[in-house]
């Protein structure tokens, strides 16, 4: 099972970054006993700290582009939650958690270690939890928050078993054992399953394998860690009624099939077609429902629907309006 191949190992300084940029990579040893990865870019500036927090499987590389483009005014720190990437991964069967809370009291301790101040706090996907939970504890510590394509309530997002694909194209195709037989094999599977490929990408696949001595890579994260970490998530209900952080809810839009089924190739059969736009108008509906529930609970808010965008994929592939919709807030 690869799964991992689709967000894999290591990871130099400088991949996926922009030339300009200045970011140094640290290992920051916690007093919850684990040790985080963070890529701390333009570090020289304290005035404005903006945090980028990974969605589930991701990594800190995966917002190269995004935090090189925010670090021209900000010191930017991306995060590679415990578990993931170059960060420790204690097992849960020995005690270790991974519920919001403990990933929480992770960033509390991160920020602490790093001298960190209020911060603008950015969270992709399940880190919508850990945003909304960190801001109703400390809020004197948040100045804005932003909710990158994150889920009013993940603890009610249980999947309609009608809504379930029942054509097998529109389900997203797994690694075999030849997508795994090396670092260069595990990227041509996940360009054919990404709807974009950038050098942030690669380097988010690099750092969440890891690379066997015969060349074949695995994922560097255990499977415990990834089962425990998105049912802690989903377990999860945050308190809204706690935040007092200004808002930015940016929501991205699928409008095309290629947007919701990236592995979807030319031609298409005339009934995978159907199915396809049956279930991107599904899920269009869903995720309206979705964000104007989550802008009601926040109503010191500003809500930004980023057109024909993969959830996974779209502050890479619109990375300059995400960019301007965060420097554009007065927050910011």
């Amino acid at each position: 099972m690869l799964p991992a191949l689709s967000a894999c190992g290591g990871g130099d300084a400088d991949r996926g970054a922009t030339p300009q940029a200045t970011v140094q990579d640290r290992r920051v040893p916690l007093r919850t006993g684990v040790a985080l990865h963070v890529r701390d870019w333009n570090p020289g500036n304290a005035e404005r700290v903006v945090v980028l927090l990974a969605g589930q499987g991701e990594t800190a590389q995966l917002f190269n582009g995004l935090a090189a483009a925010l670090a021209d005014r900000a010191r930017v720190l991306a995060v590679s939650r415990r578990g993931f990437g170059q960060s420790d991964k204690p097992l849960p069967s020995r005690g270790w958690r991974y519920d919001t809370a403990a990933l929480v009291d992770d960033l509390d301790g991160l920020l602490a270690a790093l001298h960190v101040g209020s911060v603008v706090l950015c969270g992709h996907s399940i880190a919508g939890n850990e945003l909304t939970l960190f801001a109703g504890r400390y809020p004197q510590r948040v100045r804005g928050l932003v909710y990158m394509d994150t889920t009013y309530d993940y603890s009610l997002a249980k999947r309609d078993p009608s809504r379930v694909p029942r054509n097998p194209a529109l389900l997203s195709p797994d690694p075999q054992a030849a997508d795994g037989a090396s670092f260069a094999a595990a990227v041509a599977f996940a360009k054919r399953i990404h709807k974009t490929w950038s050098p942030a990408i690669e380097a988010n696949l690099r750092d969440a394998c890891e690379v066997l001595p015969n060349g074949s890579v695995r994922p560097a994260t255990p499977s415990e860690v990834s089962i425990v970490t998105l049912t802690e998530a989903m377990r999860f209900s945050p308190d809204y009624s706690a935040v007092r952080a200004p808002a930015l809810i940016l929501q991205a839009d699928p409008r095309g099939l290629r947007d919701l089924f990236p592995w979807l190739t030319e031609p298409v059969d005339a009934q995978t077609r159907e199915d396809a736009q049956m279930r991107l108008r599904e899920s269009r509906q869903d995720r309206e429902r979705n964000f104007e529930a989550l802008s009601a609970a926040l109503p010191d808010s500003r809500r930004i629907v980023i057109a024909n965008s993969n959830h996974g994929e779209f502050f890479i592939e619109h990375q300059a309006e995400v960019v301007e919709a965060i420097e554009s807030m007065p927050w910011y």
